[in-house]
C-alpha cells in the first residue's frame, strides 16, 4: 500500500511522515533517495509503502517548492520574525536582516513583537508599528506569557508551513506552546551576562497545528551574510522603495547619493524610516564588498 504524506523529522536515518488523516509512520528511505539534495528533510512531501503497521519506506520525494540550508527544511511558505520588545533587546538591523533574507528566499515575512507584558515595552510599540507597517509588512504584537495577540499570530500560521525566527530569548519556543497547547517546548531563560538567550532547540522538526498548519521549530537562521543578494537586488527587499524608486533620475540608481534619488528624498521628508534607510546602505554596503572579493 502506498501512501503520501510529509516528513515531520528526519532522525538517524529514520523520518517521521504524517500522513493528511493524522497518522505517522517511522519511515526509511530507498537507497537511491540518498543522492537527493541535502538528503530528505522535515517538510519534504514524500510518497511512502507501509511495510508494517505504522513502519514504511520512502519511495519517492515530490518538488520542492522552496529549500533553507540553515536551518536545512524544505517547503517553507512563510518566515514569522519574532523580536522581544525587552529582555533581550530588539535589534532593527538583526530585524532588517532577516526580512532581507526571507525575502531573498521567496518566504512571506511576517513580524511579531512579542513579550509586551513587560514593563516599558508598550512604549515602543507605536513606533515600531509605524514603521513596518508603513513598509507593507504583517506585524503582530504578543505576550506569550499573557496570551496577547496569540489567537491572530496562530490564524496567520493556519494551514501552512511557516518556519519561526529571531534571537534566542525572544520567545519563541514560548509562543509556539500557546499557539498549540500541549507540545511542551523546551524555554531557555537570558544569560545575565550576556542578556542574550539560550538555545534550547537542537534540531528541526515540523510540529502539526490542530487548525491544518505546520510550524517548524528549528535552531534558527545560522546563515546571515547575504551572500547571495546582489547590490542591484537590494533595494528589491526593501518594499516601501518600490513608489519612490520609479521616480529617480536614473534607472539604475541605488540610492546610496545618486542626484535626484526619490528615495532619499523620501528619507529626507520622514516617508520612509530613516532606520530603515541606514541598515539598507549598511546592507549595500556589505553586498558591495562580497562582490569586489569575488
Amino acid at each position: 500500500m502506498f501512501l503520501q504524506g510529509i516528513i515531520l523529522r528526519a532522525v538517524g536515518g529514520f523520518y517521521d511522515v504524517r500522513t493528511a488523516d493524522g497518522k505517522t509512520y517511522r519511515c526509511r528511505a530507498r537507497g537511491r533517495l540518498k543522492k537527493v539534495k541535502m538528503g530528505l528533510l522535515a517538510g519534504d512531501r514524500v510518497r511512502f509503502s507501509v511495510t508494517a503497521g505504522a513502519e514504511g519506506v520512502v519511495e519517492e520525494i515530490y518538488p520542492r517548492q522552496t529549500l533553507l540550508f540553515r536551518p536545512p527544511v524544505a517547503n517553507v511558505e512563510q518566515v514569522m520574525l519574532v523580536g522581544a520588545l525587552q529582555d533581550p533587546p530588539l535589534s532593527l538591523q538583526l530585524l532588517d536582516r532577516l526580512l532581507v533574507l526571507a525575502a531573498s528566499r521567496r518566504l512571506h515575512p511576517l513580524i511579531c513583537f512579542n513579550k509586551a507584558d513587560l514593563p516599558h515595552a508598550r512604549e515602543d510599540i507605536a513606533e515600531l508599528l509605524a514603521i513596518y507597517k508603513a513598509a507593507g509588512y504583517t506585524v503582530f504584537v504578543t505576550s506569550a506569557k499573557t496570551g496577547l495577540g496569540i489567537g491572530e499570530l496562530r490564524a496567520a500560521l493556519c494551514g501552512r508551513i511557516s518556519v519561526l525566527a529571531g534571537p534566542s530569548g525572544a520567545g519563541k519556543s514560548s509562543l509556539i506552546n500557546r499557539i498549540q497547547p500541549g507540545l511542551s517546548l523546551k524555554v531557555g531563560g537570558i544569560s545575565e551576562k550576556s542578556k542574550r538567550g539560550r538555545h534550547t532547540t537542537r534540531h528541526v522538526e515540523l510540529l502539526s497545528l490542530d487548525c491544518g498548519g505546520f510550524v517548524a521549530d528549528t535552531p534558527g537562521f545560522s546563515q546571515l551574510e547575504l551572500l547571495e543578494i546582489k547590490s542591484r537586488e537590494l533595494s528589491a527587499y526593501f518594499p516601501e522603495f518600490a513608489a519612490f524608486a520609479a521616480q529617480c533620475r536614473f534607472h539604475s540608481c541605488l540610492h546610496a547619493g545618486e542626484p535626484d534619488c526619490a528615495v532619499s528624498e523620501a528619507v529626507a521628508r520622514q516617508e520612509i524610516a530613516a532606520s530603515r534607510y541606514e541598515h539598507y546602505l549598511l546592507f549595500l554596503q556589505e553586498t558591495r564588498e562580497q562582490e569586489r572579493s569575488f
